[in-house]
């Protein structure tokens, strides 16, 4: 059975910052092609990464770098970000007392049917409405 696992921004981020390669290493290993983990991200997720890969980093991508990983990205699935799903994800933000950017997350992750949500923002171990938070760097 396939599990539909939603990836958070600082996953992705993680991928191509090399300024810690254990990280790095794991976030590859965690967002590595697999038989049984279908990925998802959202347009959230693909801005995201695209801002802080070319402008946050120690040593930032191009432009054209950047947007060359955003199309590569994009060839998962997508949620995208609507009206009713932002709408939500002020009811979560409320609910769980988390930034609406978190809960937007989250809500994607729902919207696509994930029960698994892979990031280092949120505490390992919670569960937000249907989605439980891993965060893969932890030891």
């Amino acid at each position: 059975m396939t599990e539909r696992t939603f990836v958070d921004t600082n996953v992705w981020v993680y991928t191509v910052d090399d300024a810690d390669p254990a990280k790095q290493a794991r976030a590859r290993a965690t967002v590595a092609p697999g038989p049984d983990v279908d990925l998802v991200v959202s347009a959230q997720v693909l801005t995201e990464f695209y801002v802080v890969t070319t402008r946050k980093l120690a040593r930032p991508l191009t432009p054209e770098a950047g947007a060359a990983l955003v199309e590569q990205l994009a060839r998962l699935p997508v949620v995208p970000l609507d009206a009713r799903l932002v709408t939500a994800a002020l009811a979560g933000s409320r609910e769980w007392a988390i930034s609406p950017w978190d809960a937007l997350i989250i809500r994607a992750a729902e919207a696509a049917g994930c029960e698994r949500l892979l990031s280092e923002d949120l505490a390992h171990g919670a569960v937000y409405g249907s989605v439980r938070v891993e965060n893969p760097f932890r030891s």
